[in-house]
């Protein structure tokens, strides 16, 4: 795929339930056709991001893509969860460490997991855990 996906991908890329770029459309919106699902972006676009941050030498953005395409079949709320409680003082270890076991047993999220474990592992030694 070429960067800008957007631009010059369109016929490729697909939303998470697999709807068209070019299929999302105001007046399908307007007809009732797309669900909030059908705008959300799929991990294969996720991953030929993370692909072309990777060929263009950014491999910090590749791991961000990737670990943004684990992501994509985690509930929202899971997600918002996630967020709170990797704010500072919001956490015991135990708690962030249950939060990657669940990220990795139940959705499979092997690289957000890991992030998890690395903050938990950094907020211990910085003393901001609860």
């Amino acid at each position: 795929m070429q960067y800008p996906l957007g631009e010059l991908e369109k016929e490729r890329i697909t939303s998470k339930t697999g709807k068209k770029l070019t299929d999302i459309t105001l007046d399908e919106v307007m007809k009732n056709h797309i669900s909030p699902d059908d705008i959300k972006i799929s991990k294969e676009i996720l991953r030929a991001q993370g692909q072309v941050a990777k060929e263009n030498g950014n491999a910090p953005m590749e791991k961000n893509f990737e670990r943004a395409a684990e992501l994509v079949d985690v509930p929202d709320d899971v997600i918002l969860k996630m967020y709170d409680k990797l704010r500072p003082n919001r956490s015991t270890k135990l708690e962030l460490v249950m939060m990657a076991q669940e990220l990795l047993e139940k959705y499979n999220a092997k690289n957000c997991a890991k992030l998890v474990m690395e903050a938990a592992e950094v907020y211990e030694k910085r003393g901001i855990l609860l």
